[in-house]
């Protein structure tokens, strides 16, 4: 039997226009700045700046205490609404991000639907342990993106 991947999603409500958030969301920098407490910076790749379809960038972020490499590339873009990004090589047997933007009566909704299979952890450490840990580090960086935009 096969590694079942985990999918989860974690919606973020924004006072902020869907378009600049959508902008903001491919800014390496932004992203660097929003992933400060993992040490994470892009070591290879799009460095700096906005990503863009078929680019890479190769993060570098301590998380648990241990030193992670990971390659994302741009697979899906269709501005100003949605993309995914999705590792192409890392720590994980599949990590597939997928963002999506959406107006609001009061500014925008992004909606981010993470499937990850990790080589690492058991289905039952996926759930309790990995899977809080990225919606958590996923929430905080949406919390950055939106006060940097307001």
């Amino acid at each position: 039997m096969g590694v079942v991947p985990y999918t989860f999603t974690v919606v973020t409500e924004a006072p902020s226009d869907a378009a600049a958030l959508f902008d903001l969301s491919l800014d390496i920098d932004a992203h660097v700045e929003s992933m400060s407490g993992s040490a994470e910076r892009a070591i290879a790749g799009v460095t700096t700046g906005r990503i863009g379809l078929g680019e890479t960038v190769t993060w570098r972020a301590r998380h648990f205490g241990i030193w992670f490499t990971m390659t994302s590339k741009i697979t899906a873009l269709e501005p100003p609404t949605r993309f995914v990004d999705e590792q192409v090589k890392g720590p994980f047997r599949s990590f597939v991000h997928e963002h999506v933007f959406e107006r609001t009566a009061d500014g925008s909704r992004m909606t981010d639907t993470i499937t990850v299979a990790s080589p690492v952890f058991g289905r039952l450490a996926e759930r309790v342990v990995l899977v809080p840990y990225l919606r958590r580090l996923i929430a905080e960086r949406n919390r950055v993106l939106v006060r940097s935009l307001s």
